[in-house]
This record gives structure tokens, sequence and C-alpha cells, in this order.
């Protein structure tokens, strides 16, 4: 596939050479601009290209949000993602590194605000970068690799990304829809940054569920 990854630091960097070992092609951006991703590039091989936002987004078929929540001057013309896969891996964190009061919204839904139109899966944002750098293992079994929690509302777009997520080497967890699933990503969460295998996830999940019942 064609991936953009919009935000070239520790989740879009290690996200970018993940896609590129798995065989997918990769445009990375910034809002620097594409001669400050040269090093980067280099690194990655032919199947990396440096680009502008715009054109990264242009590129993917699939599109990473990395960039910082708190900046939505970041992100692309929403025309430019209107009915391609987004990943959103992007959490509310404040200059000051607190959270923003959403007021009973989530994150991923006031992204949607943004750019209306996108098949936007909450996916990424949950797993400390290290994690994401290190912990993929395709010689493991689904179930005994470390997870990557989706959500969302478009089913097929859930699919395209827990494919993905499957190929670099660990495991998807479905936790529902873009509001309630997306909730349960949210930093200060009970599964946020834990490294859960799949089998632990879901079991966890699933005692979370009885609780709440």
């Amino acid at each position: 596939m064609k991936i953009g990854i919009l935000g070239a630091g520790n989740i879009g960097a290690a996200a970018a050479r993940l896609f590129v070992a798995a065989g997918h092609d990769v445009a990375v951006s910034n809002s620097r601009g594409p001669e400050t991703l040269r090093e980067l590039i280099r690194e990655l091989g032919p199947q990396a290209h440096a680009m502008t936002i715009a054109d990264a987004a242009r590129f993917g078929e699939v599109v990473l949000l990395a960039v910082p929540w708190r900046s939505p001057e970041a992100l692309p013309q929403p025309e430019l993602l209107r009915n391609k896969i987004v990943i959103d891996a992007m959490n509310p964190y404040r200059p000051d590194g607190g959270f923003y009061d959403l007021e009973g919204s989530t994150s991923s839904e006031e992204v949607l605000k943004r750019v209306p139109g996108a098949r936007l899966v909450k996916a990424f944002n949950t797993i400390y970068y290290v994690h994401l750098a290190s912990r993929g293992r395709n010689d493991l079994p689904l179930e005994d690799r470390h997870t990557i929690y989706v959500a969302g509302d478009d089913a097929e777009a859930k699919k395209v990304v827990a494919h993905l997520i499957e190929e670099i080497g660990f495991a998807p967890v479905d936790t529902g829809s873009l509001r309630e699933g997306g909730r349960m990503q949210e930093p200060n969460s009970p599964i946020y940054n834990k490294t859960y295998t799949a089998r632990e996830a879901r079991q966890f999940l699933l005692d979370l569920e009885a609780k709440r019942a």
C-alpha cells in the first residue's frame, strides 16, 4: 500500500520504519518541510519519500496522523483526506503535559470534526513509541503478540488497519466504536500504555465489561 505519515516524531518515524520493512511505500512529512527529513529517508531507502503534509496526504491510500493533537493547523485540508482511511495516533495533550477537557467528547470525535468525510480509525495512540519500535514479533502467534488497539465506526477501515498491524508484528484488538472504543483508548484509561498481549487484552476488556455490568 501507499501510506502517508503526517508527523516524523517518535511514533511517525517508528511506524515508517515498520511499514517499509513490511513492504509498503511510505511518504513521510512534518511541519518543517521535506528537506529536514533527508536523514530518515536515507535510512529508510527507496520505498520512502519526503513530502509536504499536503502531498503525503494525497499520496497515501492510508494516512497516519502523528502530529500534536493540539495543533490542528498541522493537518491538511479536509478534502485531501475525504474517503481515505485515516489512522488517528494522536492524544489530547496540552503543551504543559495535561489533557484538554473535551466535555464528554473524545479526541478522535474532535479529529473527525476537523477532517469530515475521513474513514477514521483510532490506533497507535496507546503504545509507547519504544515498544512500537521494538516489540513487533511476526514469529509469534497473534494471541501472544503485543496489542495495538483499534476503534472506529467503519468496519472495513478497521479491517485494513488491523491487517497493517498484523503485518508489522503486533496484534489488533478492537475496542469498539469511535466514541466508546475511542474513550477506552484515551490517556489514563486502564489499557493506555500497557504491555498486554492480545490474549491478556481481550480478557482484561471482558473483565472490565463484567465489572461495569
